[in-house]
C-alpha cells in the first residue's frame, strides 16, 4: 500500500508544496499512533501498572482495542478517497535501473548504506529495558516521541519546500547520528527517555522529506515504480541492519559481541558516512 499511497499523494499536490503535504501526512499518521499508545498505556496501567513485562492477557486486550480504528480506517479509505484521473491510458512501465535520474539511483544507494546502520527501533526499546524502564515507562516514552514527531513533521516538511530536500535530510541524518551516540553512552532510563523523545526530530525531518525528494527526482509517470524501489531498498536493508545490530550487541556462537553500545556506534558512523555521500556523490549526479 505504501508506494501507491505515496505516488497518489505526489500527484495530488503542487511541487512547491510537496514537502508540506508529505509532512502533514506523517503528522496525521503519527498523531494516530500517539493516541493509540496513550490508549494502550491506559489499558496496561489498568491491568498491571508498573510491571516490567506484558502479560499475555494484557497484550490480547491491547490488540483487541487496536482492531477498532483499523476497521474505521479501511472504511474511510474505501468510501472517502478518490484517485486523480489519468488523462490517457499508460503502457506498463519497462523496469530499467538506468531509466531513472542518476541522482535518484545514487540516493537509493546512499539510503541503503544509511539503513544498514538504522536497525529496528526495537533495539532502542531493548536499550530502554536494559536501563530499567518499565512497560508503562516505555509506552510513555513512545508517546512523547510520537508527539514530537507529529508536531514537527508539518513545519519541517514545509521548510524543505524552501531550503531544499537534501539540506533537511542532511540535518535529520546528523541528528540521528548524534542521538545514536547518545544511546550508546546513556547511563540511566531518564537519559534514554530524553534521547528517544528527541529522536522524533530525526523522523520529522527525514521521513516525509525523503519521499518528497524521490518525487522531485523522477518523472510523474515513474513515481509509482520509484516509490516501490524506495521502499524495497529500505526493506531489503533493514533486515541485515537488525541482524548486524544483534550480532554487535550479543555476538554469535562463542563470541559475546561488543555489548549494548556497539549497534548505536555503528549506526552513528554509517549516518555520518551517508551525510558525506549525500552532499558530494549524490549532488554531483546531475544528468
Amino acid at each position: 500500500r505504501t508506494a501507491p499511497r505515496d505516488a497518489l499523494l505526489a500527484d495530488s499536490v503542487d511541487a512547491q508544496q510537496r514537502g508540506l503535504a508529505y509532512g502533514l501526512h506523517r503528522a496525521g499518521d503519527t498523531a494516530g499512533a500517539m493516541i493509540g499508545l496513550l490508549i494502550a498505556l491506559l489499558v496496561v496501567w489498568a491491568a498491571q501498572q508498573g510491571a516490567v513485562a506484558l502479560t499475555r492477557s494484557t497484550f490480547q486486550q491491547v490488540v483487541l482495542v487496536s482492531i477498532v480504528p483499523a476497521v474505521l480506517a479501511v472504511l474511510v479509505l474505501a468510501f472517502g478517497a478518490r484517485e486523480t484521473a489519468i488523462a490517457q491510458q499508460r503502457a506498463l512501465p519497462q523496469l530499467s535501473w538506468r531509466q531513472f535520474d542518476r541522482r535518484f539511483r545514487r540516493f537509493l544507494l546512499v539510503l541503503i548504506l544509511f539503513t544498514l546502520g538504522n536497525s529496528a527501533d526495537a533495539f532502542l526499546i531493548l536499550r530502554a529495558q536494559e536501563r530499567g524502564l518499565s512497560v508503562i515507562g516505555i509506552l510513555g516514552m513512545l508517546a512523547t516521541f510520537n508527539f514530537v514527531y507529529a508536531a514537527l513533521s508539518g513545519p519541517l516538511g514545509a521548510w524543505s519546500d524552501r531550503v531544499g530536500r537534501a539540506r533537511l535530510i542532511t540535518g535529520g541524518w546528523l541528528v540521528y547520528g548524534l542521538l545514536y551516540l547518545g544511546f550508546a553512552l546513556a547511563q540511566t532510563a531518564v537519559h534514554i527517555w530524553l534521547l528517544y523523545t528527541l529522536y522524533g526530530i530525526y523522523y520529522a525531518a527525514v521521513e516525509g522529506t525523503a519521499k518528497a525528494f524521490v518525487a522531485d527526482l523522477v518523472a510523474p509517470e515513474q513515481r509509482g515504480t520509484a516509490f516501490g524501489l524506495y521502499n524495497a531498498a529500505i526493506g531489503l536493508a533493514i533486515l541485515p541492519a537488525s541482524l548486524i545490530a544483534g550480532v554487535l550487541w550479543q555476538g554469535v556462537g562463542s563470541w559475546d559481541g561488543f555489548g549494548p553500545a556497539a549497534p548505536f556506534l555503528w549506526g552513528a558512523g554509517l549516518a555520518g558516512t551517508a551525510v558525506i555521500l549525500l552532499n558530494t556523490w549524490v549532488k554531483r549526479g546531475n544528468p
